[in-house]
């Protein structure tokens, strides 16, 4: 079968979205007719499905958005974090005292994060990569073949491309994470994460909340009013997995008894307003990030535990940081898919994504622990927190991506 080639050169991206989708579109929108950008995945011909997760886009991520110029079309359903509260109880205590509090602005009139539901930013997504000419295939990527100077990719549709690099964005379990031979540490937690939007009477003001009970964190994410009562919020309810099918089993009327028994009245009446759908949580990272013409991206190169809200903000810096290596080789005339470019890569997201995963694994060890001592020594942590305004401000600007010297497209600016 003949192999497709171009006058310039290829990168195939396998894997539609969010983070596949955005690096497919820096990539074209820096690099023009030099590249022929291919994305690569069986569901993008599926036709729009519902779906009930939504993401905290932190403010690094949503400049890069901005810059992109994705952001408008998502902004009017978006909703900005206004305040973070953090309380520590069991679950059918009547009084949830609050240890900690955080203020929703990293700078002035800027917001730390926004709340976005995933189905929106990735139609938007895939327009604008259709605007600017990306190569979307509605088939994935079979096998590969690396050597020295190209990669041979082998579609489903059994297409054979030529590109000089393939990115792997085909999530936590990545099969061509398996043929590149790279390895995976991780494990699981023995829980799983219960996703919903639910509707409730009065205005959530912006407000997320976070109730560590004993099987894990319940989040409280607002979204862009809308809904029977006219205002809406997403939850992530962390349960232990071998709880999970009993309570999915469950009958409307009952399982929103248990939502409301975690979610609290505090903003009055709710009501279901999607599916309730289950993920299991675990860690995991890949003990390399590129290979031979290869490169992992977003999930299929690191799981973390979705307790501070993370995951995509971590596959889109690998998004910005891998796109900002690619363009500037090629505009040094530099092989973009040889080892040292990718290896650069590899140096600025391995710390960092290493780092969160740590941290989150920690916290869900720290917080999902109902024995007495862990509480009172945990507790006693998060009000001396709470008393230190300038850690507080570190903190949010790490969560936001704004901290350090992150990646161009991170600080708003083009490649």
């Amino acid at each position: 079968m003949a192999i497709e080639r171009d006058s310039g050169a290829r990168i195939v991206i396998a894997g539609g979205g969010i983070a596949g989708l955005t690096l497919a579109l820096a990539l074209k929108q820096a690099l023009g007719r030099a590249f022929a950008i291919t994305l690569a995945d069986p569901t993008l011909a599926a036709p729009p499905r519902a779906d009930n997760r939504a993401y905290a886009v932190a403010a690094g991520a949503r400049s890069m958005l901005e810059t992109l110029g994705v952001w408008d079309a998502v902004a009017g359903s978006a909703q900005a974090m206004t305040e973070m509260i953090v309380s520590d109880s069991r679950t059918n205590d009547v009084v949830r005292p609050v240890f900690l509090t955080f203020d929703g602005e990293v700078e002035p009139g800027q917001p730390f994060a926004h709340m976005v539901e995933n189905g929106a930013l990735v139609a938007e997504l895939k327009a604008a990569c259709e605007r600017e000419g990306v190569e979307l295939r509605a088939t994935g990527v079979r096998r590969f073949t690396a050597e020295e100077a190209a990669v041979e990719v082998v579609l489903g549709d059994s297409s054979r491309v030529q590109a000089t690099l393939l990115v792997a964005a085909d999530g936590a379990r990545s099969k061509l994470r398996e043929q590149a031979g790279i390895g995976w540490v991780g494990w699981g937690y023995g829980q799983s994460g219960i996703v919903a939007t639910i509707g409730h009477e009065r205005p959530h003001h912006g407000r997320a909340v976070e109730h560590f009970l004993p099987s894990g964190p319940f989040a409280i994410l607002p979204l862009a009013d809308g809904g029977r009562f006219g205002h809406r919020s997403s939850i992530v309810w962390t349960e232990r997995t071998e709880n999970v099918p009993a309570l999915l089993s469950l009958d409307a009327a009952d399982l929103l008894a248990e939502i409301e028994t975690r979610f609290g009245l505090e903003l009055g009446e709710i009501a279901l307003e999607s599916a309730v759908s289950a993920h299991r949580l675990g860690f995991g990272v890949a003990r390399r990030f590129v290979g031979e013409r290869f490169a992992l991206l977003g999930d299929a190169a690191h799981l973390i535990h979705p307790i501070a809200g993370q995951g995509l903000n971590l596959g889109l810096k690998d998004v910005a940081a891998l796109a900002e290596a690619i363009v500037d080789a090629a505009r040094l005339g530099l092989d973009p898919g040889s080892l040292d470019v990718l290896e650069d890569y590899e140096k600025a997201r391995r710390f960092d994504t290493v780092a969160m995963g740590a941290v989150t694994d920690g916290l869900n060890r720290l917080f999902s622990n109902d024995a007495t001592p862990i509480r009172l020594a945990r507790d006693f942590g998060l009000g001396v927190v709470d008393r230190l305004p300038g850690l507080k401000r570190f903190f949010i600007r790490e969560a936001a991506g704004v901290a350090g010297a992150p990646p161009r497209l991170l600080r708003g600016e083009a490649l």
